[in-house]
């Protein structure tokens, strides 16, 4: 057998057709290899015991713990019997039933004063913590010869400070099940084959792969486990990162047209124009973008900052370059709202400059165009004229751009709004439409942790925009808990009035629009306790929430709805008519989280903000303080003081630093979807890797990749490292890494 197909032998074929079923449905297990990858959560020392005053309710755990006592009841008029025993750990007590007939094994094999390891289901049955029928395997007693039980000194060496691996277990397959079923696979890890290269290995103290493996499910000291857990990162982090650095070197490959800035050109009339200096982070963001479109090669890069920080400027700057440089540039925006509104405003910020070719625009001027779904056929009709002969410069869309009719003259530069929003594929469809692959510049307001960015956007280089330009005000953010003190939502509705009456306006947000989408699961139920009504009743609709407060608290205030199924012109109409001081309060689904500039809106009331996520409540923040004057958060919750998502409102009321936030946020969701979600061509289950924790071993691996990929593009030195990365990318995710 080679080295390679003793690690892809089916499971079934080791441990039996029955277990094999369970851990393919349950953990997604199928080979050898898969199992061996398998490690455990945690470790329990034989007399280092699980604290049981810990134990979550309703979950499936593994305890090691001592008998207390035992004893056997009687109930039914005598005519049943069950089992009670209780064990403790010094920190808190658990009792275990048995039932019937499975009584007599459980009463002989744990004594009182003997230990044992435990899994079941923890239930509460009459005010004490238990599990029922729960699975066991004494620990160190044994039967002597003359029938008195005791610890002999093979039990005592077999357990005495041996460390018990606790997998990750499911229903029907314990954590020492699986802990036998390991060690039936342990012997094939020594045909494991070994990821990094070996002067990598060497240089760096590491243990060999299979020894790696052997220590992390079988080890004989903390030092044991500590030295496998740093290894297997590191095989997890390099592969990964080797991924993505053939993936660059290709694209450094691609051949693009240089755009370089032209003197006295469109930019140059763009910037003696403006009101204002850009910030240092600005100019220094600007001279990366330059030097990247002064090159041979398409630009990936991805542009991240604050609500607010002047990143649709710094896009700006980068597309008026490119048109001097004789290109067209594209602006991919995720909604109608959003592309009407960045074309409205570059439309402002250019003003003579957008009107080439017209009666009054500047000689430098281009043509600025908008392109979406909705147009009506002769402005469409007009839009792809414009693009195709050149006349359009910059052209502003949704996923319109993307349609085969869609042709340009010579695109240079496509630059992506809200990156989170577009598939992969998306991207690549734009980008196909350059003559020469075009220079991509990706942008988003949810900060990224540098470390998630690497990983997820491996592809792109990263600039960062974290100061926000003189004048921005700040926004105090607060918690109204609604249900504990109904007159802090009072009072909300009365600071909303105040900020109206000083000639301000307002938002109001809600999760839901409303109307005929309601929740039919809803009715006709018994209506639920305190404790679960936060959490069982629809979210708040846009629809109820308006004609409440048009009734009652906010009466005689101008208040309008809007939300994504209106029609793309009554939206434009509403957010026309909010932005010239029309409208005193605007309720609203997430339709505004992004992009919409309203500088005298400077008050955000957010409905069951609970429902939202901590980087979605921020970009949401961001629409407020965009003015002079100070702007107002207000996040009203239902959920009790308690709760996780009342800590998570308190997270985001506590802090405006976006990036502290987005670790936050990464910490509570883990990264495995956010690595699943942005780019399915990494696998989403790092099984040892932690991107917030691991920081400085993703840096260091991607150097390391770097280095061995600049080498050794195709990793012919490497099979090893080749059979790995085919591991990780199979042929499907490869097609989608290289789409990218």
């Amino acid at each position: 057998m080679d080295r390679v197909s003793a690690l892809d032998e089916p499971l079934k074929k080791t441990l039996g057709p029955a277990t094999a079923k369970v851990m393919a449905e349950h953990l997604d297990l199928h080979t050898v290899g898969d199992l061996l990858h398998h490690y455990p959560r945690r470790y329990e020392e034989r007399g280092q015991l699980t604290k049981l005053a810990d134990l979550p309710l309703d979950e499936d755990v593994t305890v090691v713990a001592q008998v207390a006592d035992s004893r056997i009841m009687t109930f039914n008029h005598g005519r049943g019997q069950r089992l009670e025993i209780t064990l403790t750990d010094g920190s808190g007590r658990l009792q275990l039933v048995f039932f019937g007939r499975g009584i007599h094994k459980p009463h002989k094999e744990l004594p009182p004063g003997s230990r044992g390891m435990f899994a079941g289901k923890v239930s509460v049955f009459n005010r004490k913590l238990q599990l029922a029928h729960p699975t066991y395997v004494p620990l160190g007693r044994a039967t002597a010869d003359d029938g008195t039980t005791e610890d002999t000194a093979q039990a005592v060496d077999a357990f005495a400070g041996r460390l018990i691996p606790i997998y990750p277990a499911c229903k029907g397959l314990e954590s020492w099940k699986i802990t036998k079923a390991v060690d039936a696979v342990l012997p094939r890890a020594a045909e494991a084959v070994d990821p990094l290269p070996p002067a990598l290995r060497e240089g760096r103290g590491f243990a060999s792969l299979p020894e790696a493996l052997l220590k992390v499910h079988r080890p004989e000291s903390r030092a044991d486990i500590e030295s496998a857990r740093q290894r297997l990162k590191w095989d997890e982090a390099f592969v990964l990162q080797i991924a993505l650095a053939r993936r660059r070197y290709a694209d450094a490959q691609l051949p693009a047209v240089a755009r370089r800035p032209v003197p006295d050109g469109l930019l140059d009339a763009f910037d003696a124009d403006l009101p204002f200096t850009l910030t240092d982070g600005q100019q220094k963001v600007t001279g990366e973008i330059f030097a990247d479109l002064a090159t041979e090669h398409p630009m990936h890069r991805l542009l991240q900052g604050e609500v607010g920080s002047g990143k649709t400027l710094v896009a700006l700057r980068a597309m008026l370059a490119v048109v001097d440089a004789g290109g067209q540039a594209a602006m991919l925006a995720p909604t109608e709202v959003l592309a009407q509104q960045h074309h409205r405003s570059i439309t402002e910020m250019m003003g003579e400059l957008a009107q080439g070719g017209m009666l009054g625009g500047a000689e430098h001027g281009t043509k600025v165009v908008l392109l979406t779904g909705s147009m009506g056929m002769a402005a469409r009709r007009q839009a792809l004229l414009d693009l195709v002969t050149g006349e359009a410069g910059i052209v502003i869309g949704t996923h319109a751009l993307i349609e085969d009719k869609v042709r340009f003259h010579d695109l240079g530069l496509v630059v992506v709004d809200e990156q989170h929003r577009f598939g992969v594929e998306q991207r690549d469809a734009l980008r196909s439409k350059g003559k020469q692959p075009p220079h991509l510049l990706v942008m988003t307001a949810t900060p990224i942790p540098r470390t998630v960015a690497m990983t997820v956007f491996g592809d792109l280089e990263t600039s960062v925009l974290d100061q926000l330009p003189a004048g921005r005000s700040p926004i105090a953010s607060h918690v109204v808990p609604a249900q504990d003190k109904p007159h802090f939502l009072a009072r909300a509705w009365e600071r909303v009035r105040e900020e109206v009456g000083k000639g301000h306006q307002a938002y109001v947000v809600c999760p839901r629009i409303g109307d005929d989408e309601e929740d039919d699961k809803a009715k006709g139920k018994t209506k639920p306790s305190k404790e679960d009504e936060a959490e069982k009743r629809p979210p708040l609709a846009v629809v109820e929430v308006a004609g409440q407060l048009s009734g009652g608290p906010l009466q005689g205030l101008r208040v309008e709805t809007l939300h994504g199924r209106m029609q793309p012109d009554d939206k434009d109409a509403v957010m026309r008519r909010f932005a010239a001081g029309e409208v005193d309060v605007l309720v609203a689904t997430t339709v505004i989280e992004v992009g919409v500039n309203v500088p005298n809106a400077t008050a955000m009331v957010i409905m069951d903000a609970d429902r939202f996520g901590v980087s979605q409540l921020h970009q949401l923040r961001g629409r407020v303080g965009r003015g002079s004057a100070p702007g107002l958060c207000l996040l009203v919750t239902d959920m009790p003081e308690a709760s996780p998502a009342r800590a998570r409102l308190g997270a985001v009321a506590a802090t405006l630093d976006g990036f502290e936030l987005s670790r936050i946020d990464l910490e509570q969701r883990r990264e495995g979807d956010v690595l699943g979600q942005a780019q399915s061509g990494v696998r989403s289950s790092l099984r040892m890797l932690a991107v917030i924790e691991d920081e400085e071993i993703i840096a260091a691996a991607r150097e390391e990749a770097a280095a061995v990929v600049a080498e050794d593009p195709e990793l012919t030195g490497s099979p090893e490292l080749r059979t790995a990365l085919d591991a990780l990318l199979d042929t499907e995710r490869e097609q989608y890494l290289d789409k990218g």
